[in-house]
């Protein structure tokens, strides 16, 4: 099961001068424990179905021409779309990269089996999945001795610096 969950709980209708009135559909997505809001026209639905099926088979998606203005029929058509993103995500492993930046996922490139060290169970989907992010930022070079004018020396960086470079000498 992947660890993205999509929802399309409502839309409002937008009218302006310029266009034709159209609707707008809030999708919310919660990934790794993070929520997100993006809204989306049906035409730029229609557009990512249109890229998926160069990658994929993607599910069926709502029918273009509906009724726009009749509330029970836009229901369904948010019900239809919430359907089509969640039948996507439960039916691809590896999401493709442009459902996940419809969706503003930032995605990370999985890393091979072979060179994942998160686990040495070959059976574990999720070993292969790993994304590397640092964990800790040094503001200096940290094999660097303190400098003098540091108020506190750090005992560890001085330690292992004499241990490798100078293993006769005492520590201080």
């Amino acid at each position: 099961m992947h660890p993205v969950r999509v929802s399309i709980p409502s839309f409002r209708s937008e009218n302006n001068s310029i266009e034709k009135g159209y609707t707008v559909f809030k999708i919310e997505v919660l990934m790794n424990g993070r929520q997100h809001t993006v809204e989306k026209r049906y035409s730029e639905f229609h557009a990512l179905h249109k890229m998926l099926k160069k990658s994929i088979k993607p599910p069926e998606i709502p029918s273009k021409h509906v009724r726009n203005w009749v509330p029970k029929v836009l229901e369904q058509r948010r019900h239809g779309l919430e359907l089509y993103l969640q039948t996507i995500i439960m039916e691809n492993e590896v999401l493709p990269k442009i459902f996940l930046d419809f969706l503003n996922i930032r995605h990370f490139p999985s890393v091979p089996k072979t060179e994942s060290c998160g686990s040495f169970d070959t059976e574990s989907e999720e070993s292969s999945k790993l994304s590397h992010q640092p964990v800790m930022l040094f503001l200096r070079d940290p094999y660097l001795l303190p400098s003098t004018h540091d108020t506190f020396s750090n005992v560890v960086i001085e330690g292992v610096v004499h241990g490798v470079f100078y293993p006769d000498l005492q520590p201080r």
